[in-house]
């Protein structure tokens, strides 16, 4: 069904992924979940895992791993720079998008989301194993990791602020207005003042979803993004969650479905933000 997205071809639908489960040469299924042990519960077959703590971020400094980290990452899940690689997960593809923007820090193009996740496979009924495929090593030439391009740093967004552009905070209405610091459910925890960032508008990632876990039509997300909220095509745009994960799918909204062409993730996020001296920061919960 024609959704009316800008870039299509960014996705593939659940029969799609079922019917290429052997094309194992040209194209690598990469699960990434929240819950790094879900993997190991059951899987599509001839799917990998990459774990968006252990394979994706830097083990000491908060920032991701580098071009050397990302070739052998490659490497070791039978990865080529022309291979297709098919990303999907739990929460509605909340850490699949996460994973794919990454490989975007490093060109790889060759990237596509199954729509609707782990959650529709799984309804549908079809084929899950516990077996871990094993791909022989592929030599991996990695680019210059490409950052200015599609993430933001807190000086970028400062002046991105103080200019007037606009950001998307894809939290929460309770982590927006500073009744939280953190997501429903979870410890509070990772940041010292809650709010958001001045100016931004805040659309939840999960209203992009519809209830069986596929991308709402395109004539749906304008009515959010551009309807509520004033964006276009045009804007200068910045989404920021907690720490990047969340955001990296509003990213992915905007940037592939919608066919915005400036689009950056500011992986810093509420806790570089909410922890900055001196900052603007707009608190709700704090007004009188």
């Amino acid at each position: 069904m024609d959704k009316g997205y800008v870039h299509p071809s960014v996705l593939v639908n659940t029969e799609w992924v079922a019917e290429h489960l052997q094309h194992t040469d040209a194209i690598r299924l990469v699960e990434s979940n929240e819950d790094v042990l879900l993997y190991s519960t059951g899987h599509i077959p001839n799917a990998v895992h990459i774990d968006w703590v252990a394979d994706l971020n830097d083990a000491i400094r908060r920032d991701y791993l580098d071009e050397a980290e990302f070739a052998a990452l490659m490497s070791r899940n039978g990865i080529g720079n022309d291979t297709t690689v098919v990303f999907y997960g739990d929460k509605n593809n909340w850490w699949a998008t996460y994973a794919f923007w990454v490989f975007q820090l490093f060109g790889h193009a060759n990237c596509r989301i199954m729509d609707g996740g782990r959650k529709k496979w799984i309804d549908e009924g079809r084929e899950l194993t516990k077996e871990k495929p094993v791909f022989a090593a592929t030599t991996y030439t990695p680019a210059a990791r490409a950052d200015y391009k599609i993430r933001a740093f807190r000086d970028q967004v400062l002046a991105h602020v103080n200019a007037g552009q606009p950001l998307v905070d894809v939290r929460s209405p309770q982590e927006f207005s500073g009744e939280l610091l953190h997501m429903p459910g979870s410890p509070q925890e990772g940041a010292l003042r809650g709010g958001h960032i001045k100016g931004a508008a805040n659309v939840p990632w999960s209203r992009a979803v519809a209830e069986d876990g596929t991308f709402k039509p395109a004539d749906d997300l304008r009515a959010i993004y551009e309807g509520e909220k004033g964006l276009s095509p045009e804007n200068n745009v910045i989404a920021y969650c907690r720490i990047g994960e969340r955001s990296s799918h509003t990213w992915f909204v905007l940037t592939y479905l919608l066919g915005y062409p400036n689009v950056r993730n500011y992986d810093g996020s509420w806790t570089e933000w909410g922890n900055l001296v001196g900052v603007p920061i707009e608190n709700p919960s704090k007004q009188k």
